[in-house]
């Protein structure tokens, strides 16, 4: 590996608080509109309860409820601590392409304009492989910006605490104003200041989350899970093949199975590094995902080797194996690290409630008829 932040390390083994009354006010809107969604549409995008929301996140469905999982890490021939994994018991919806710097750019000049729990990270400006997000300003008055050229890469040098205060933003409706418990501080996690990686470790996904970091078995299934109902059926690689891709980005048109990663050659050079999300139009995964495999290692839920935060898929500095369902631990990130070769994309999750919902809604249906 090439580009590697040094709070980053390569393994060979690799009580909630009370909402207020308009949280919980957000809440109980998303989770109507999740439900309206799941019957009549299947297909999601983002759906929140303040009308002021500035971005949209593009979903896809993942089905095939109860599947079984599979082995991966050291056992299954890759690296980091064995587990079986991808086995999920409910339907969700997963980012289809990872969280894009123009995406990112929304939230902080949503929440930072003092920048309480560090969401930007100068080196997203002042490092080659930066998404070059440029601040603006002084404390009290942040404002950020990036090129058009960059605002449809994947956002980089974010930490996993970065990434749950993203979800929470989204959970309660993309408000604006200071980082605090109705905009970054509660929602899907209860983090509350959480800053040491002790603490965000000790971060839990909330019961009634909608928005969220996908648990390792989220990711691992909508990147390799054939798509062919309840089985134990993956593919090796996130781009719906047994085989490695190449790393040539196709122009115009992407013949299929390529990914964004390095082969002793980069697949984009400077100054970009990362391609545009989805530019390997057809590589998608079977579930209808992009670059799960390259472009940045992606953040989940689960915690390895006690002291990690996993990341999975590989980077646009690492070689191909490293994009495999075996490997769990080539590289891990404690939770606060913000690295160049990091991103993450998040899951929109039904709520226990939503399936009480959902049950009643057809009750009624089959009364009313």
């Amino acid at each position: 590996m090439h580009v590697q932040a040094v709070s980053e390390r390569r393994g060979v083994c690799a009580a909630p608080k009370r909402f207020n009354a308009q949280t919980k006010e957000r809440s109980m809107s998303q989770r109507f509109c999740f439900l309206r969604t799941l019957v009549f549409a299947g297909l999601v995008t983002v759906c929140v309860s303040d009308a002021s929301a500035s971005i949209v996140i593009d979903t896809v469905p993942v089905g095939n409820p109860g599947n079984a999982g599979e082995l991966s890490g050291e056992g299954a021939g890759g690296f980091g601590p064995d587990v079986i994994v991808g086995g999920v018991a409910y339907t969700y919806n997963i980012g289809k392409y990872e969280v894009t710097t123009g995406q990112y750019i929304a939230f902080l000049n949503a929440v930072a304009a003092t920048d309480t729990y560090g969401l930007y990270n100068p080196n997203m400006w002042t490092v080659g492989t930066g998404c070059k997000i440029e601040r603006s300003g002084s404390a009290g008055s942040f404002t950020y910006s990036v090129a058009a050229d960059r605002a449809n890469r994947p956002v980089n040098y974010v930490s996993w605490g970065d990434a749950a205060r993203f979800t929470n933003w989204l959970h309660n409706g993309q408000p604006t104003g200071a980082q605090n418990l109705s905009t970054t501080e509660n929602g899907s996690y209860f983090l509350n200041g959480a800053m040491s990686n002790e603490a965000l470790l000790n971060v839990a996904r909330k019961p009634y989350a909608t928005w969220a970091i996908p648990t390792e078995d989220e990711w691992y299934k909508a990147a390799y899970h054939l798509n062919d109902g309840a089985t134990g059926n993956y593919f090796d690689f996130p781009t719906s093949t047994d085989t490695l891709p190449s790393n040539v980005l196709g122009i115009p048109t992407d013949p299929g199975n390529n990914a964004t990663f390095y082969t002793g050659v980069y697949t984009l050079g400077p100054p970009y590094y990362a391609t545009e999300v989805g530019d390997h139009e057809n590589s998608d995964s079977p579930y209808g995902t992009f670059d799960q495999g390259g472009n940045f290692y992606e953040m989940n839920e689960a915690i390895v080797s006690g002291v990690y935060r996993n990341m999975r898929g590989g980077s646009f500095g690492y070689f191909g194996a490293n994009m495999m369902a075996s490997d769990r631990g080539f590289l891990q990130s404690v939770p606060t690290a913000e690295g160049g070769g990091k991103g993450f994309r998040v899951s929109q999750v039904p709520e226990p409630a939503t399936f009480v919902l959902l049950a009643l809604t057809g009750l009624g249906m089959l009364r009313r008829r």
